[in-house]
Protein backbone atom coordinates (compact mmCIF):
# COMPACT_ATOMS: atom_id res chain seq x y z
CA UNK A 1 0.00 0.00 0.00
CA UNK A 2 2.83 2.15 0.77
CA UNK A 3 4.67 1.70 -2.82
CA UNK A 4 1.34 2.59 -4.43
CA UNK A 5 0.88 5.91 -2.53
CA UNK A 6 4.21 6.79 -3.39
CA UNK A 7 3.24 6.27 -7.04
CA UNK A 8 -0.16 8.16 -6.81
CA UNK A 9 1.96 11.07 -5.65
CA UNK A 10 4.41 10.29 -8.07
CA UNK A 11 1.60 10.79 -10.76
CA UNK A 12 0.62 13.47 -9.48
CA UNK A 13 3.25 15.64 -9.47
CA UNK A 14 4.16 14.86 -12.80
CA UNK A 15 0.33 15.91 -14.41
CA UNK A 16 0.52 19.07 -12.54
CA UNK A 17 4.12 19.54 -13.70
CA UNK A 18 3.47 18.48 -17.44
CA UNK A 19 0.76 21.02 -17.79
CA UNK A 20 2.80 23.87 -16.28
CA UNK A 21 5.91 23.04 -18.26
CA UNK A 22 3.46 22.96 -21.67
CA UNK A 23 1.82 26.22 -20.94
CA UNK A 24 5.05 27.79 -20.04
CA UNK A 25 6.66 27.00 -23.44
CA UNK A 26 3.61 27.94 -25.54
CA UNK A 27 3.45 31.41 -23.88
CA UNK A 28 7.15 32.26 -23.97
CA UNK A 29 7.39 31.51 -27.99
CA UNK A 30 8.37 34.71 -29.67
CA UNK A 31 5.53 36.28 -31.75
CA UNK A 32 6.01 36.94 -35.74
CA UNK A 33 8.20 39.47 -37.17
CA UNK A 34 5.31 41.66 -38.27
CA UNK A 35 8.57 44.33 -39.99
CA UNK A 36 9.86 41.40 -41.98
CA UNK A 37 6.69 40.29 -42.86
CA UNK A 38 5.58 44.02 -43.90
CA UNK A 39 9.02 44.73 -46.09
CA UNK A 40 8.48 41.49 -48.65
CA UNK A 41 8.95 42.72 -51.96
CA UNK A 42 6.16 41.62 -54.05
CA UNK A 43 6.81 39.41 -57.28
CA UNK A 44 4.63 38.99 -61.03
CA UNK A 45 3.02 36.17 -59.87
CA UNK A 46 1.64 37.36 -56.74
CA UNK A 47 0.82 40.36 -58.33
CA UNK A 48 -0.89 38.16 -60.79
CA UNK A 49 -2.56 35.87 -58.07
CA UNK A 50 -3.63 38.78 -56.42
CA UNK A 51 -5.45 40.31 -59.27
CA UNK A 52 -6.94 37.42 -60.07
CA UNK A 53 -8.34 36.18 -56.80
CA UNK A 54 -8.61 39.46 -54.73
CA UNK A 55 -10.25 38.40 -52.13
CA UNK A 56 -8.39 34.97 -51.70
CA UNK A 57 -4.70 36.31 -51.41
CA UNK A 58 -3.19 38.00 -48.69
CA UNK A 59 -0.04 40.04 -47.59
CA UNK A 60 1.60 40.69 -43.98
CA UNK A 61 0.59 42.28 -41.79
CA UNK A 62 -3.14 41.55 -42.96
CA UNK A 63 -4.49 39.42 -39.78
CA UNK A 64 -5.36 36.30 -42.43
CA UNK A 65 -2.09 36.35 -43.08
CA UNK A 66 -0.67 36.45 -39.57
CA UNK A 67 -2.66 34.23 -38.61
CA UNK A 68 -2.01 31.58 -41.64
CA UNK A 69 1.67 31.40 -40.35
CA UNK A 70 0.37 31.37 -36.61
CA UNK A 71 -1.31 28.36 -37.02
CA UNK A 72 1.36 26.05 -38.50
CA UNK A 73 1.77 22.93 -35.76
CA UNK A 74 5.66 23.11 -35.38
CA UNK A 75 7.57 26.33 -34.65
CA UNK A 76 9.71 25.56 -37.28
CA UNK A 77 7.04 26.13 -39.55
CA UNK A 78 5.88 29.48 -38.10
CA UNK A 79 9.67 30.48 -38.36
CA UNK A 80 9.44 30.65 -42.06
CA UNK A 81 7.58 34.02 -43.67
CA UNK A 82 6.39 33.84 -47.09
CA UNK A 83 5.66 36.49 -49.19
CA UNK A 84 1.56 35.58 -49.84
CA UNK A 85 -1.16 33.62 -48.47
CA UNK A 86 -3.41 31.97 -51.03
CA UNK A 87 -6.65 30.68 -49.75
CA UNK A 88 -8.74 29.45 -52.05
CA UNK A 89 -12.64 29.13 -51.03
CA UNK A 90 -13.52 27.21 -54.61
CA UNK A 91 -11.77 24.37 -56.54
CA UNK A 92 -11.66 26.86 -59.02
CA UNK A 93 -9.86 29.32 -57.51
CA UNK A 94 -7.32 27.00 -57.00
CA UNK A 95 -6.90 25.94 -60.48
CA UNK A 96 -6.98 29.38 -61.45
CA UNK A 97 -4.06 29.54 -58.60
CA UNK A 98 -1.75 26.91 -60.11
CA UNK A 99 -2.60 28.20 -63.81
CA UNK A 100 -0.58 31.44 -62.66
CA UNK A 101 2.05 29.35 -60.32
CA UNK A 102 2.54 27.41 -63.72
CA UNK A 103 2.67 30.71 -66.37
CA UNK A 104 5.27 31.88 -63.51
CA UNK A 105 7.42 29.02 -63.49
CA UNK A 106 7.93 28.73 -67.27
CA UNK A 107 9.35 32.04 -66.99
CA UNK A 108 11.48 31.00 -64.47
CA UNK A 109 13.04 28.02 -66.32
CA UNK A 110 13.30 30.16 -69.37
CA UNK A 111 15.30 32.69 -67.48
CA UNK A 112 17.12 29.99 -65.64
CA UNK A 113 16.15 31.23 -62.83
CA UNK A 114 15.38 28.90 -59.59
CA UNK A 115 11.89 27.87 -60.02
CA UNK A 116 11.07 26.68 -55.95
CA UNK A 117 8.74 29.22 -55.20
CA UNK A 118 5.53 27.92 -53.98
CA UNK A 119 4.00 25.93 -51.19
CA UNK A 120 0.96 23.83 -50.70
CA UNK A 121 -0.48 23.65 -47.36
CA UNK A 122 -3.41 21.47 -46.01
CA UNK A 123 -3.38 21.17 -42.13
CA UNK A 124 0.40 22.52 -41.28
CA UNK A 125 1.05 19.48 -38.82
CA UNK A 126 4.61 18.74 -40.47
CA UNK A 127 7.79 19.11 -38.16
CA UNK A 128 9.75 19.86 -41.33
CA UNK A 129 10.53 23.44 -42.23
CA UNK A 130 9.26 24.26 -45.50
CA UNK A 131 7.11 21.19 -45.50
CA UNK A 132 3.94 23.42 -46.24
CA UNK A 133 5.46 27.22 -45.52
CA UNK A 134 8.21 28.49 -48.11
CA UNK A 135 10.53 32.13 -46.59
CA UNK A 136 9.39 34.61 -49.34
CA UNK A 137 7.40 32.44 -51.89
CA UNK A 138 3.71 31.94 -52.46
CA UNK A 139 1.73 29.75 -50.02
CA UNK A 140 -1.76 28.01 -51.00
CA UNK A 141 -3.50 27.79 -47.78
CA UNK A 142 -6.35 25.02 -48.19
CA UNK A 143 -8.17 25.18 -44.94
CA UNK A 144 -11.01 26.94 -46.76
CA UNK A 145 -11.92 23.19 -48.58
CA UNK A 146 -12.84 21.71 -45.46
CA UNK A 147 -16.21 19.92 -46.33
CA UNK A 148 -17.53 16.67 -44.65
CA UNK A 149 -20.54 15.31 -46.67
CA UNK A 150 -21.68 12.05 -46.26
CA UNK A 151 -23.22 9.71 -49.42
CA UNK A 152 -27.35 9.00 -48.74
CA UNK A 153 -26.88 5.63 -48.15
CA UNK A 154 -23.72 5.76 -45.75
CA UNK A 155 -20.93 4.43 -47.78
CA UNK A 156 -18.67 6.94 -48.90
CA UNK A 157 -17.69 10.56 -47.85
CA UNK A 158 -16.53 13.35 -49.21
CA UNK A 159 -13.70 14.87 -47.61
CA UNK A 160 -12.16 18.46 -48.54
CA UNK A 161 -8.70 18.40 -48.26
CA UNK A 162 -8.18 21.14 -45.76
CA UNK A 163 -10.54 19.72 -43.47
CA UNK A 164 -8.52 18.12 -39.96
CA UNK A 165 -9.21 14.46 -38.30
CA UNK A 166 -11.44 16.14 -36.13
CA UNK A 167 -14.36 17.89 -38.69
CA UNK A 168 -14.44 14.32 -40.23
CA UNK A 169 -15.39 12.13 -36.89
CA UNK A 170 -17.26 15.05 -35.23
CA UNK A 171 -19.73 14.89 -38.27
CA UNK A 172 -19.84 10.42 -38.86
CA UNK A 173 -20.05 9.98 -35.17
CA UNK A 174 -23.50 11.65 -35.16
CA UNK A 175 -24.70 9.12 -37.90
CA UNK A 176 -22.67 6.16 -36.21
CA UNK A 177 -20.51 6.05 -38.99
CA UNK A 178 -16.59 6.13 -39.39
CA UNK A 179 -13.45 6.05 -42.12
CA UNK A 180 -10.30 5.17 -41.92
CA UNK A 181 -9.01 8.00 -40.72
CA UNK A 182 -5.98 9.75 -38.54
CA UNK A 183 -5.46 9.38 -34.80
CA UNK A 184 -5.03 12.63 -33.95
CA UNK A 185 -7.82 15.28 -34.30
CA UNK A 186 -5.79 18.24 -35.33
CA UNK A 187 -4.20 16.44 -38.43
CA UNK A 188 -4.90 16.95 -41.65
CA UNK A 189 -6.35 15.15 -44.20
CA UNK A 190 -4.38 16.33 -47.30
CA UNK A 191 -0.82 15.48 -46.03
CA UNK A 192 -1.96 12.54 -43.87
CA UNK A 193 -4.05 10.73 -46.57
CA UNK A 194 -1.88 11.35 -49.83
CA UNK A 195 1.18 10.23 -47.45
CA UNK A 196 -0.75 6.43 -46.49
CA UNK A 197 -1.97 7.22 -43.73
CA UNK A 198 -2.75 5.03 -40.57
CA UNK A 199 -5.68 5.03 -38.09
CA UNK A 200 -7.16 3.06 -35.79
CA UNK A 201 -9.21 0.95 -38.00
CA UNK A 202 -6.47 0.06 -40.20
CA UNK A 203 -6.04 -3.15 -38.58
CA UNK A 204 -9.88 -4.20 -40.61
CA UNK A 205 -9.66 -1.77 -43.27
CA UNK A 206 -5.61 -1.24 -44.51
CA UNK A 207 -3.63 2.17 -44.95
CA UNK A 208 -5.87 5.28 -44.87
CA UNK A 209 -5.15 5.84 -48.63
CA UNK A 210 -6.47 2.03 -49.17
CA UNK A 211 -9.93 3.34 -48.71
CA UNK A 212 -9.86 6.34 -50.90
CA UNK A 213 -12.45 5.81 -53.77
CA UNK A 214 -11.76 8.56 -55.79
CA UNK A 215 -9.52 12.06 -55.88
CA UNK A 216 -10.54 15.32 -57.27
CA UNK A 217 -7.20 17.08 -58.21
CA UNK A 218 -5.91 20.38 -59.88
CA UNK A 219 -2.95 19.16 -62.24
CA UNK A 220 0.17 21.09 -63.23
CA UNK A 221 -1.64 22.67 -66.15
CA UNK A 222 -4.80 23.94 -63.88
CA UNK A 223 -6.97 21.48 -65.14
CA UNK A 224 -9.47 20.11 -62.98
CA UNK A 225 -9.00 15.69 -62.92
CA UNK A 226 -11.03 12.97 -61.18
CA UNK A 227 -8.41 9.88 -60.48
CA UNK A 228 -10.36 6.86 -59.22
CA UNK A 229 -10.13 2.32 -60.22
CA UNK A 230 -12.40 3.24 -63.42
CA UNK A 231 -10.97 6.89 -64.51
CA UNK A 232 -7.27 7.69 -64.69
CA UNK A 233 -6.48 4.52 -62.52
CA UNK A 234 -3.13 5.01 -62.95
CA UNK A 235 -2.87 8.26 -61.25
CA UNK A 236 -5.43 7.14 -58.58
CA UNK A 237 -3.12 4.30 -57.47
CA UNK A 238 -0.17 7.06 -57.62
CA UNK A 239 -1.90 9.26 -55.56
CA UNK A 240 -2.14 6.34 -52.94
CA UNK A 241 1.38 7.38 -51.19
CA UNK A 242 2.73 9.43 -53.71
CA UNK A 243 2.63 12.22 -51.19
CA UNK A 244 1.97 16.05 -53.50
CA UNK A 245 4.09 15.30 -56.51
CA UNK A 246 1.29 15.24 -59.07
CA UNK A 247 -0.92 17.77 -58.46
CA UNK A 248 -3.38 19.84 -55.72
CA UNK A 249 -5.77 16.90 -54.24
CA UNK A 250 -8.93 19.16 -52.94
CA UNK A 251 -10.99 17.12 -52.03
CA UNK A 252 -11.61 12.66 -51.66
CA UNK A 253 -14.44 10.49 -51.25
CA UNK A 254 -13.27 8.07 -48.47
CA UNK A 255 -15.08 4.69 -48.12
CA UNK A 256 -17.16 4.75 -44.35
CA UNK A 257 -18.79 2.29 -42.79
CA UNK A 258 -21.01 1.91 -39.47
CA UNK A 259 -19.39 1.88 -36.04
CA UNK A 260 -19.86 2.02 -32.38
CA UNK A 261 -17.57 4.09 -29.81
CA UNK A 262 -14.13 2.71 -29.09
CA UNK A 263 -12.21 1.26 -26.19
CA UNK A 264 -8.70 3.36 -26.01
CA UNK A 265 -6.26 4.82 -23.95
CA UNK A 266 -3.00 5.29 -22.26
CA UNK A 267 -1.98 2.97 -19.48
CA UNK A 268 1.31 4.97 -17.74
CA UNK A 269 4.12 2.93 -15.97
CA UNK A 270 7.14 3.33 -14.58
CA UNK A 271 10.74 3.32 -16.71
CA UNK A 272 11.20 0.22 -14.73
CA UNK A 273 8.80 -1.72 -16.30
CA UNK A 274 10.80 -1.11 -20.00
CA UNK A 275 11.68 -4.80 -20.45
CA UNK A 276 8.58 -6.45 -19.52
CA UNK A 277 6.75 -3.87 -21.95
CA UNK A 278 9.45 -4.18 -24.94
CA UNK A 279 8.44 -8.65 -24.13
CA UNK A 280 4.77 -8.20 -24.39
CA UNK A 281 4.62 -5.70 -27.19
CA UNK A 282 6.66 -8.36 -28.90
CA UNK A 283 4.38 -11.01 -28.28
CA UNK A 284 1.42 -9.16 -29.26
CA UNK A 285 3.37 -8.14 -32.60
CA UNK A 286 4.64 -11.54 -33.09
CA UNK A 287 0.66 -13.45 -32.85
CA UNK A 288 -0.22 -16.45 -34.94
CA UNK A 289 -2.52 -14.89 -37.56
CA UNK A 290 -5.23 -17.49 -36.43
CA UNK A 291 -5.77 -15.35 -33.04
CA UNK A 292 -5.08 -11.91 -35.43
CA UNK A 293 -8.07 -9.72 -33.61
CA UNK A 294 -9.06 -6.99 -36.64
CA UNK A 295 -10.24 -4.56 -33.61
CA UNK A 296 -7.18 -4.23 -31.95
CA UNK A 297 -5.17 -1.19 -33.17
CA UNK A 298 -1.97 -0.47 -31.84
CA UNK A 299 -0.21 -0.65 -29.04
CA UNK A 300 1.52 2.37 -29.24
CA UNK A 301 4.38 2.01 -26.82
CA UNK A 302 5.93 5.12 -26.09
CA UNK A 303 9.40 5.33 -24.02
CA UNK A 304 9.89 9.26 -23.09
CA UNK A 305 12.07 11.55 -21.05
CA UNK A 306 10.93 14.81 -19.56
CA UNK A 307 14.28 16.66 -19.47
CA UNK A 308 12.22 19.24 -16.98
CA UNK A 309 11.38 17.21 -14.37
CA UNK A 310 14.70 14.30 -15.18
CA UNK A 311 12.81 11.17 -15.73
CA UNK A 312 11.79 8.34 -17.87
CA UNK A 313 8.09 7.57 -18.54
CA UNK A 314 6.49 4.62 -20.50
CA UNK A 315 2.58 5.14 -22.15
CA UNK A 316 1.41 2.42 -24.10
CA UNK A 317 -1.61 3.45 -25.98
CA UNK A 318 -4.47 0.80 -26.52
CA UNK A 319 -7.27 0.84 -29.06
CA UNK A 320 -10.32 -1.41 -29.67
CA UNK A 321 -12.77 -0.87 -32.20
CA UNK A 322 -15.32 -2.28 -30.80
CA UNK A 323 -17.80 -0.96 -27.29
CA UNK A 324 -15.47 -4.05 -25.35
CA UNK A 325 -13.22 -3.41 -22.55
CA UNK A 326 -9.87 -5.06 -22.29
CA UNK A 327 -10.07 -7.51 -25.31
CA UNK A 328 -8.33 -10.99 -24.65
CA UNK A 329 -5.80 -9.46 -27.07
CA UNK A 330 -4.23 -6.94 -24.44
CA UNK A 331 -4.09 -9.57 -21.87
CA UNK A 332 -0.73 -8.95 -21.77
CA UNK A 333 -0.63 -5.38 -21.19
CA UNK A 334 -3.29 -5.90 -18.32
CA UNK A 335 -1.29 -7.68 -16.53
CA UNK A 336 1.85 -4.96 -16.18
CA UNK A 337 2.03 -2.85 -13.06
CA UNK A 338 1.03 0.78 -13.83
CA UNK A 339 1.00 3.92 -12.02
CA UNK A 340 -2.97 5.08 -13.81
CA UNK A 341 -4.56 4.74 -16.93
CA UNK A 342 -6.95 6.69 -19.36
CA UNK A 343 -8.84 3.40 -20.96
CA UNK A 344 -12.48 3.77 -21.27
CA UNK A 345 -15.39 3.59 -23.78
CA UNK A 346 -15.58 6.54 -25.82
CA UNK A 347 -15.98 8.11 -29.48
CA UNK A 348 -13.84 8.34 -31.99
CA UNK A 349 -13.68 12.16 -31.39
CA UNK A 350 -12.60 11.79 -27.87
CA UNK A 351 -10.19 8.93 -28.67
CA UNK A 352 -8.23 11.35 -31.08
CA UNK A 353 -8.55 14.08 -29.35
CA UNK A 354 -6.83 12.29 -26.53
CA UNK A 355 -3.92 11.91 -28.80
CA UNK A 356 -3.86 15.79 -29.94
CA UNK A 357 -3.68 17.06 -26.19
CA UNK A 358 -0.39 14.57 -25.88
CA UNK A 359 1.19 17.11 -28.48
CA UNK A 360 0.15 20.46 -28.28
CA UNK A 361 0.93 23.18 -30.87
CA UNK A 362 3.57 26.11 -30.51
CA UNK A 363 6.54 24.34 -29.73
CA UNK A 364 9.97 23.36 -31.80
CA UNK A 365 9.35 19.91 -33.15
CA UNK A 366 10.86 16.51 -34.67
CA UNK A 367 9.99 13.23 -36.25
CA UNK A 368 12.62 10.59 -37.67
CA UNK A 369 11.56 6.93 -38.42
CA UNK A 370 12.77 3.43 -39.08
CA UNK A 371 11.21 0.15 -39.75
CA UNK A 372 12.47 -3.22 -38.66
CA UNK A 373 11.41 -6.69 -38.49
CA UNK A 374 9.28 -7.75 -35.27
CA UNK A 375 12.76 -9.14 -33.66
CA UNK A 376 12.82 -8.79 -29.28
CA UNK A 377 16.58 -8.29 -29.75
CA UNK A 378 16.18 -5.60 -32.21
CA UNK A 379 13.49 -4.15 -30.07
CA UNK A 380 15.66 -3.75 -27.11
CA UNK A 381 18.54 -2.86 -28.79
CA UNK A 382 16.31 0.10 -30.28
CA UNK A 383 15.20 0.89 -26.49
CA UNK A 384 18.71 1.25 -25.54
CA UNK A 385 19.98 3.61 -28.70
CA UNK A 386 16.82 5.74 -27.04
CA UNK A 387 18.32 5.96 -23.76
CA UNK A 388 21.79 7.36 -25.85
CA UNK A 389 19.26 9.84 -26.89
CA UNK A 390 18.80 10.45 -23.07
CA UNK A 391 22.29 10.79 -22.07
CA UNK A 392 23.51 13.18 -25.56
CA UNK A 393 20.53 15.64 -25.18
CA UNK A 394 19.84 15.94 -21.58
CA UNK A 395 21.09 19.36 -20.89
CA UNK A 396 18.65 20.51 -24.04
CA UNK A 397 15.92 22.99 -22.73
CA UNK A 398 12.79 21.92 -22.63
CA UNK A 399 12.88 18.59 -23.83
CA UNK A 400 11.02 15.38 -23.95
CA UNK A 401 12.37 13.02 -26.16
CA UNK A 402 10.12 9.87 -27.11
CA UNK A 403 10.61 6.28 -28.61
CA UNK A 404 7.21 4.75 -30.32
CA UNK A 405 6.78 1.26 -31.47
CA UNK A 406 4.00 0.57 -33.39
CA UNK A 407 2.86 -2.58 -35.18
CA UNK A 408 2.70 -3.02 -39.13
CA UNK A 409 1.57 -6.50 -39.57
CA UNK A 410 1.22 -8.16 -42.86
CA UNK A 411 -2.54 -9.05 -43.16
CA UNK A 412 -2.52 -4.94 -42.50
CA UNK A 413 -0.83 -3.94 -45.36
CA UNK A 414 -2.75 -6.39 -47.83
CA UNK A 415 -6.54 -4.62 -47.11
CA UNK A 416 -7.75 -2.56 -49.24
CA UNK A 417 -7.10 -1.08 -52.31
CA UNK A 418 -3.87 -0.85 -54.05
CA UNK A 419 -1.75 1.20 -53.45
CA UNK A 420 2.32 2.33 -53.90
CA UNK A 421 3.46 1.48 -50.74
CA UNK A 422 5.41 -1.69 -51.81
CA UNK A 423 4.47 -3.78 -48.53
CA UNK A 424 2.29 -6.51 -50.36
CA UNK A 425 4.34 -8.90 -50.60
CA UNK A 426 5.73 -8.66 -46.41
CA UNK A 427 5.24 -11.61 -44.89
CA UNK A 428 7.02 -11.31 -41.77
CA UNK A 429 5.28 -8.66 -38.95
CA UNK A 430 7.57 -5.28 -38.96
CA UNK A 431 7.30 -2.26 -36.25
CA UNK A 432 7.44 0.95 -37.14
CA UNK A 433 10.29 2.98 -34.76
CA UNK A 434 9.46 6.61 -34.38
CA UNK A 435 11.23 9.06 -32.53
CA UNK A 436 9.62 12.41 -31.66
CA UNK A 437 11.47 15.42 -29.77
CA UNK A 438 10.10 18.45 -28.36
CA UNK A 439 12.46 20.63 -27.22
CA UNK A 440 12.98 24.79 -26.67
CA UNK A 441 15.03 27.23 -28.08
CA UNK A 442 16.95 27.28 -31.95
CA UNK A 443 20.00 27.24 -30.21
CA UNK A 444 19.52 23.18 -30.00
CA UNK A 445 18.52 22.63 -33.10
CA UNK A 446 21.95 21.40 -34.59
CA UNK A 447 22.67 19.03 -31.76
CA UNK A 448 18.57 17.28 -32.21
CA UNK A 449 19.36 16.87 -35.64
CA UNK A 450 22.61 15.44 -35.40
CA UNK A 451 21.73 12.96 -32.28
CA UNK A 452 18.38 11.91 -33.68
CA UNK A 453 20.04 11.21 -37.63
CA UNK A 454 23.19 9.15 -35.77
CA UNK A 455 20.65 7.14 -33.53
CA UNK A 456 18.22 5.93 -36.22
CA UNK A 457 21.69 5.49 -38.53
CA UNK A 458 22.96 3.08 -35.40
CA UNK A 459 19.69 1.25 -35.36
CA UNK A 460 19.40 0.62 -39.16
CA UNK A 461 23.53 -0.75 -39.22
CA UNK A 462 22.61 -3.67 -36.51
CA UNK A 463 19.09 -4.23 -38.00
CA UNK A 464 21.35 -4.71 -41.05
CA UNK A 465 23.57 -6.93 -39.55
CA UNK A 466 21.07 -8.99 -37.77
CA UNK A 467 19.17 -9.46 -40.49
CA UNK A 468 16.49 -7.63 -39.13
CA UNK A 469 16.42 -4.45 -41.49
CA UNK A 470 13.44 -3.51 -43.79
CA UNK A 471 13.76 -0.67 -46.35
CA UNK A 472 9.68 0.70 -46.04
CA UNK A 473 9.60 3.86 -44.13
CA UNK A 474 6.71 5.36 -43.16
CA UNK A 475 6.58 8.76 -45.48
CA UNK A 476 4.09 11.05 -42.84
CA UNK A 477 7.13 10.18 -39.95
CA UNK A 478 9.97 10.69 -42.14
CA UNK A 479 12.65 13.82 -41.26
CA UNK A 480 13.74 15.88 -44.40
CA UNK A 481 16.87 13.63 -44.99
CA UNK A 482 15.11 10.33 -45.51
CA UNK A 483 13.73 8.86 -48.47
CA UNK A 484 10.56 7.13 -48.03
CA UNK A 485 10.08 6.68 -51.84
CA UNK A 486 13.77 4.48 -51.79
CA UNK A 487 11.50 2.21 -49.18
CA UNK A 488 8.46 1.91 -51.63
CA UNK A 489 10.67 -0.23 -53.94
CA UNK A 490 12.29 0.44 -57.06
CA UNK A 491 9.33 -0.77 -59.25
CA UNK A 492 6.98 1.60 -57.60
CA UNK A 493 9.54 4.24 -57.28
CA UNK A 494 9.82 4.25 -61.02
CA UNK A 495 5.70 3.93 -61.60
CA UNK A 496 5.36 7.10 -59.76
CA UNK A 497 8.23 8.94 -61.41
CA UNK A 498 6.38 7.66 -64.85
CA UNK A 499 3.32 9.13 -63.92
CA UNK A 500 4.62 12.40 -62.80
CA UNK A 501 5.83 13.08 -66.35
CA UNK A 502 3.04 11.93 -67.89
CA UNK A 503 0.94 14.21 -65.30
CA UNK A 504 3.53 16.96 -64.90
CA UNK A 505 5.50 16.67 -67.63
CA UNK A 506 7.27 20.02 -66.93
CA UNK A 507 8.49 19.60 -63.61
CA UNK A 508 6.13 21.90 -61.58
CA UNK A 509 5.24 20.01 -58.31
CA UNK A 510 9.06 18.34 -58.32
CA UNK A 511 11.00 21.61 -59.02
CA UNK A 512 8.38 24.71 -58.28
CA UNK A 513 6.37 23.52 -55.17
CA UNK A 514 8.69 23.29 -51.81
CA UNK A 515 7.41 20.41 -49.19
CA UNK A 516 6.94 16.66 -49.32
CA UNK A 517 8.69 14.49 -50.25
CA UNK A 518 10.24 14.45 -54.07
CA UNK A 519 10.85 11.68 -56.54
CA UNK A 520 14.30 12.14 -57.70
CA UNK A 521 13.64 13.30 -60.84
CA UNK A 522 16.59 14.35 -63.41
CA UNK A 523 15.90 18.34 -64.13
CA UNK A 524 16.32 16.93 -68.48
CA UNK A 525 13.22 14.40 -67.71
CA UNK A 526 10.49 14.99 -70.40
CA UNK A 527 7.35 13.33 -71.38
CA UNK A 528 5.04 13.99 -74.22
CA UNK A 529 2.25 16.41 -73.31
CA UNK A 530 -0.21 15.69 -70.77
CA UNK A 531 -2.70 13.81 -72.25
CA UNK A 532 -6.26 15.11 -72.66
CA UNK A 533 -8.41 14.34 -69.30
CA UNK A 534 -11.86 16.23 -69.69
CA UNK A 535 -13.61 12.88 -70.22
CA UNK A 536 -12.67 12.04 -66.93
CA UNK A 537 -13.96 15.19 -64.76
CA UNK A 538 -17.23 14.89 -63.55
CA UNK A 539 -17.97 18.57 -63.25
CA UNK A 540 -19.80 18.49 -60.22
CA UNK A 541 -20.51 21.06 -57.13
CA UNK A 542 -18.06 20.45 -54.26
CA UNK A 543 -21.59 21.01 -51.94
CA UNK A 544 -23.43 18.44 -54.45
CA UNK A 545 -23.70 15.96 -51.78
CA UNK A 546 -23.81 12.35 -52.76
CA UNK A 547 -25.91 11.35 -55.85
CA UNK A 548 -22.66 10.79 -57.84
CA UNK A 549 -20.73 9.26 -55.58
CA UNK A 550 -19.55 5.86 -56.54
CA UNK A 551 -21.85 3.09 -54.25
CA UNK A 552 -20.49 0.66 -52.51
CA UNK A 553 -21.87 -2.07 -51.04
CA UNK A 554 -19.40 -4.97 -50.46
CA UNK A 555 -17.79 -3.25 -47.36
CA UNK A 556 -16.00 -6.12 -45.41
CA UNK A 557 -15.83 -5.57 -41.81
Amino acid sequence: MDEWWENAIVVGVVVVALSLIIHRIQDSQPQLNHTKISSAERSAASAALAQALPDSVFFGPHPIFVESIQSYWAIQERDIVPQCIVRPRTVEEAATAIRILKHDYDARIRQGDVPSHFAVRSGGHSPIPGAANINGGIVIDLRLLDEVVPSKDGSSVVIGTGARWLDVSKTLDKMGLAVAGGRNSAVGVGGLTLGGGLSFFSPRVGFVCNNILSYEIVLANGTRAIASELINPELWRALKGGSNNFGIVTSFVARSFPTTNIWSGFLYMTSSKASQVIRTFYNFTEAKPDIYDEYAAGPLVCFSYLQKLGIQVIATHLVYTKSEEWPACFAGFKSIGRLWSTVKIRSLTSATNELEMSSPPGLRQKFVTTTVKNDHATLTETHAAYKQGVEAMRLVKGMTWTLILQPLLPVMARKGQPNSLGLGTRTESLVIVLFTVVWKNNTDDELVDQTTRGIVSSIDQYAASMGTADPYRYLNDCDSWQSPFDGYGAENKRFLQEMSRVYDPDGLFQRGCVGGFKLDMDDSDSAPRMPTISDGFRSQSRRNSSDSQPKTNDFQS
